[in-house]
């Protein structure tokens, strides 16, 4: 990774909905060279995904999760590779235990939370799953 990509990243950092015309500008290269770098980043892992993030305003209003994900030992690089590209887990963490991995998920609808339940039990390598709505804030 050189300047121009290290550039590149930042100004995604500050607006991920920036054109590639205007970041070409910023950056002072052509737009075939942006998407190109854009390309190569998507392709290696190095940019995972483009995403929204909500301010407090919206938050409450989104379906909120924790799953614990227990994984056949040989297929967990796969299996966090897959869950890793689903937009709604917003966080994943190896961890120890009975399970393997714990993920946070958003969505906006209990239908899309639905959604994600099935795609990640249908991945290849998980073997089980245990998923808690997160209810309300606990103040004391």
């Amino acid at each position: 990774m050189d300047v121009t990509d290290q550039r590149l990243l930042a100004l995604l950092k500050k607006d991920g909905r920036a054109s590639v015309t205007n970041l070409a500008g910023e950056l002072g290269v052509s737009r075939v060279t942006v998407q190109s770098r854009l390309d190569r980043m998507k392709r290696d892992g190095t940019i995972r995904r483009f995403t929204v993030e909500m301010g407090r305003v919206g938050f409450d209003d989104l379906i909120h999760a924790i799953m614990m994900i227990e994984v056949k030992g040989a297929q967990s690089v796969s299996v966090i590779r897959q869950l890793r590209r689903m937009a709604e887990i917003v966080d994943l963490h190896t961890t120890n235990g009975v399970w393997d991995l714990v993920a946070r998920i958003e969505t906006v609808s209990l239908p899309d939370f639905d959604r994600v339940l099935r795609q990640v039990r249908e991945v290849q390598g998980v073997t089980g799953s245990e998923t808690s709505l997160l209810l309300d804030r606990a103040r004391g």
